[in-house]
């Protein structure tokens, strides 16, 4: 009995293990940040946060309408509900008073989304120019020109960009292969390979500023993107992600760009408007970015042609 006693306990454990791989480690640290709002709003209130009820979500949802995104209402319901499942505990998120209460608040608020801005070809070759006028060390110029190049010219999310390590890349007579070992949407680590051609103008071009900084950087293995440390010497610790972040933000500000609404985020939304633009078609911007679903890029194309497909341009006034 005792034995089948221990057999069952390793069994709990490793299913408990397994529930926690399923998901992300920033996905779960979301859903704890997310939960513990909401916890706190029911312990203001004197309700039960877990196991809860349809009823006092809704309640916490119309809370939140007041200062927060619907899209924040969104991912927090979610939260909700998967810390819930994970506990064991069942919560009907599909319930009228949840469903109709989100209905009411996206009709009072409106539904439109506002993203961060794309950082288009404009932004990214001023940019380029003003970390090439800056007086700091030649490594570190080649570092944050490649970062910004890289991460624009291959669609990249700011985590994919600062994971790439050197055994990643292969450089072919076109330009360059980088494997991607996981994502966002590649939870289960299927991988993908991104290849970045050769520009025709090297000053902008990614593979040639990436290679570059490999030769300076003498960087042969582990992770391509680094830290400095005070002393402006190179160490082996990868950056953050949120560097990637302070890297765009400091050098818009630079060049004399009002930095607020951009982020990590723009570079990738970058490349996928202006490949748009340029007429490329949404299964080839797929293909780069790594985007599952047609939607988003779909609303990169429509943004894009705003201009180019304007009623307006048939007016003759």
């Amino acid at each position: 009995m005792s034995e089948l006693t221990t057999d069952l306990k390793s069994l709990h454990e490793a299913t408990l293990n397994n529930l926690k791989s399923s998901k992300a480690n920033n996905t779960l640290r979301a859903y704890k940040s997310d939960f513990k709002d909401f916890g706190a709003f029911c312990a203001k209130h004197g309700l039960n946060s877990l196991p809860t009820e349809p009823k006092i979500v809704s309640l916490y949802l119309t809370h939140l309408s007041k200062n927060s995104k619907i899209s924040t209402l969104r991912r927090r319901l979610v939260s909700i509900s998967m810390v819930h499942k994970l506990k064991g505990h069942y919560l009907d998120t599909k319930h009228p008073i949840i469903v109709e209460n989100l209905m009411g608040i996206r009709r009072i608020k409106g539904s439109i989304q506002k993203g961060k801005k794309p950082l288009l070809i404009n932004h990214l070759k001023l940019i380029i120019n003003v970390i090439d006028e800056q007086k700091i060390n030649e490594i570190k110029k080649l570092r944050d020109k490649s970062i910004i190049l890289i991460g624009f010219g291959g669609g990249f999310r700011r985590t994919e960009l600062i994971s790439i390590d050197h055994e990643d890349l292969e450089f072919v007579p076109e330009g360059l292969k980088i494997s991607i070992k996981k994502s966002k949407t590649d939870q289960f680590g299927e991988g993908m390979i991104k290849g970045l051609p050769y520009f025709t103008n090297e000053i902008y071009c990614p593979v040639t500023s990436l290679k570059k900084w490999l030769e300076v950087s003498q960087i042969k293995s582990g992770p391509i993107f680094r830290r400095f440390s005070k002393g402006s010497s190179l160490t082996d610790k990868r950056l953050t992600d949120q560097s990637v972040v302070l890297l765009i933000k400091e050098y818009l500000n630079l060049a004399g760009i009002e930095n607020k609404n951009f982020a990590g985020h723009s570079l990738r939304s970058g490349f996928a408007t202006v490949a748009a633009e340029s007429g490329a078609d949404e299964r080839s911007i797929m293909a780069m970015t790594g985007h599952k679903t047609t939607q988003m890029v779909r609303r990169y194309i429509k943004e894009a042609n705003i201009f180019k497909n304007n009623a307006l341009n048939k007016v003759k006034i």
